[in-house]
């Protein structure tokens, strides 16, 4: 059903059409504002509603509450096309949205971090991330209290993280990961 804005626009603008005249830019404007639809959450989105405070754990909780450890420039990358290639510094497969390249120097490899910023961050699947990720990764680049958030394979891949890009993010020591970093099913583990 349409406003009645919206059917004195259209009516508006079938009026004006017999004469030929140009539509005026208000009259244009109502017209679509009458099909204005609430979005469904989009891919790299947070969502910031109660539900999701209410599912962090308490390790979550105390991360979240506390000082942060760093604070960071993020950069995005990726595989392919110009991206990363192969395995990471410490020879691992690099995991979509959960590995980490660091200056290790000011942030040690194999340190699970907490980063606030990505708490609720709508992932391409439909999931939500849960913050953790993993320094499992260097880079010539990336010097002092930058950090590069590896997105998956190709430029495609970054839209669900592209808000952090060029971001001062927030970032919390979680521990530390023996090993390759964990697969996304159980990460947060």
């Amino acid at each position: 059903m349409i406003g009645a804005s919206a059917a004195f626009a259209m009516m508006w603008a079938a009026m004006s059409s017999l004469s030929s005249g140009p539509v005026p830019y208000n009259v244009a404007v109502a017209a679509d504002a009458a099909r204005v639809e609430t979005p469904a959450p989009e891919i790299g989105s947070t969502d910031a509603s109660p539900e999701i405070a209410s599912d962090l754990d308490a390790a979550q909780a105390e991360l979240m509450a506390g000082d942060p450890d760093w604070r960071a420039s993020a950069r995005l990358y990726h595989a392919g096309g110009g991206g990363a290639t192969g395995n990471d510094s410490l020879g691992c497969r690099p995991i979509a949205m959960r590995t980490v390249a660091v200056d290790p120097r000011v942030i040690p490899r194999r340190t699970k971090l907490f980063i606030r910023e990505t708490v609720g961050l709508r992932l391409a699947d439909g999931s939500i991330h849960d913050g953790y990720w993993y320094a499992s990764d260097t880079g010539g680049a990336i010097k002092g209290q930058k950090i590069d958030l590896y997105t998956g394979h190709g430029r495609s891949s970054m839209a669900q993280a592209r808000r952090l890009n060029m971001q001062t993010l927030t970032i919390a020591d979680a521990g530390r990961f023996d090993g390759c970093p964990p697969a996304w099913e159980n990460a947060s583990n």
